[in-house]
């Protein structure tokens, strides 16, 4: 690691002021930064540690219905709040079925919302990397890339985002809350995350020196909580990320789907949300053909990026599993292995 300064404000407007200097990185359980710090892949000038802001880890009840998360909520800590798992299944589910439960226990919102690729050559400084230096090329075009990018990607970047956390919040409407020297505002966490294009060194549409200080999940997403699922494909049933993942959410009447809510992981710069799908969803009834359909949607215009094509139908069948799965209603308990397609009965084992 090179020398670097170490600054532990004690609320959001101390942080900020201390994230304004050049260089300025935020450090909160630093799961993600200490690792690219340790292998030189990034090198901030200083580190404002945001752990002593209390008002960064409550989890709020609003009166609106919204539920607010503070972004120092730990992300086990979330996925086992009785009341938060129950209105937002999909979203316990996929943190769940992230990293171990040592790094759960330690990781935070904010922070999976802001973890960098894992592509591999974005790792290694001896490779060619446009989102680590501009310009330079990108290595994985021609490289080991059969996890790569199916959607959305572009010549300069092929890499994918690796949150399980963010794909049932863009499929639910999350709302991103934003602090930074000119004040706050808010985004869609949809939007939050940058496709590559010509620039894939900038990832998000966070502004130099602005921090994420909560998310929010609107009253209106616990509809789907009846009918709500994310499932994830990966090379080991566990620790490991998505190759492909779906979150799927739907609210039927009668039969019928009256409204569905549907996002992918594992298969672009960012959460991918299905919002053809979604359209083509409503008012179908909810059968095994109606899913493909769908699933066909999400999929119209994936190519592969490299040796990555098979992705692509396995996407396609994951679709619709998620889809019929939410269909046939949520669990009453956490899945014994959360988010596994492989999963048996659900809630024997686990209860989150």
């Amino acid at each position: 690691m090179n020398r670097f300064d170490y600054v532990k404000p004690a609320t959001v407007a101390e942080a900020i002021a201390a994230a304004g200097a050049p260089g300025a990185a935020y450090l909160a359980s630093g799961t993600n930064l200490l690792d690219l710090m340790k292998g030189n892949v990034v090198q901030p000038a200083r580190l404002v540690d945001i752990t002593q802001i209390k008002e960064l880890t409550r989890i709020e009840r609003l009166g609106n219905g919204d539920v607010r998360i503070g972004a120092l909520v730990r992300n086990a800590d979330l996925a086992c709040d009785a009341s938060f798992a129950r209105d937002f299944p999909a979203v316990a589910e996929a943190l769940l079925s992230g990293a171990s439960a040592q790094l759960r226990n330690a990781a935070t919102v904010g922070g999976n919302l802001l973890q960098r690729t894992r592509c591999a050559y974005f790792y290694d400084t001896a490779s060619a990397c446009n989102k680590r230096i501009p310009g330079s090329g990108c290595d994985a075009r021609d490289g080991e890339n059969s996890q790569h990018a199916v959607l959305g990607w572009s010549a300069a970047c092929i890499a994918t985002n690796p949150s399980d956390f963010c794909v049932p919040l863009a499929a639910l409407d999350a709302v991103v809350e934003i602090a930074g020297a000119s004040g706050r505002r808010e985004v869609a966490l949809e939007a939050l995350h940058l496709l590559p294009g010509t620039t894939p060194e900038r990832e998000t549409v966070l502004a130099p020196g602005e921090m994420i200080v909560a998310v929010r999940l609107p009253a209106a997403a616990r509809a789907f909580a009846r009918h709500a699922r994310y499932l994830k494909v990966r090379e080991r049933n566990s620790y490991a990320f998505a190759v492909v993942s779906a979150a799927a959410g739907l609210v039927i009447e009668n039969g019928s789907i009256k409204q569905a809510r549907l996002a992918l992981g594992g298969v672009a710069a960012k959460p991918w949300r299905a919002h053809d799908a979604e359209a083509l969803l409503a008012g179908q009834t909810s059968d095994a053909r109606v899913f493909e359909q769908a699933a066909d949607a999400a999929l119209r215009d994936a190519k592969p990026s490299g040796d990555n094509a098979y992705k692509i139908p396995l996407a396609r069948q994951l679709i619709a599993r998620a889809l019929q799965a939410a269909a046939q209603g949520t669990p009453s308990r956490m899945p014994a292995l959360p988010a596994s397609p492989f999963s048996s009965v659900p809630g024997v084992l686990h209860d989150a």
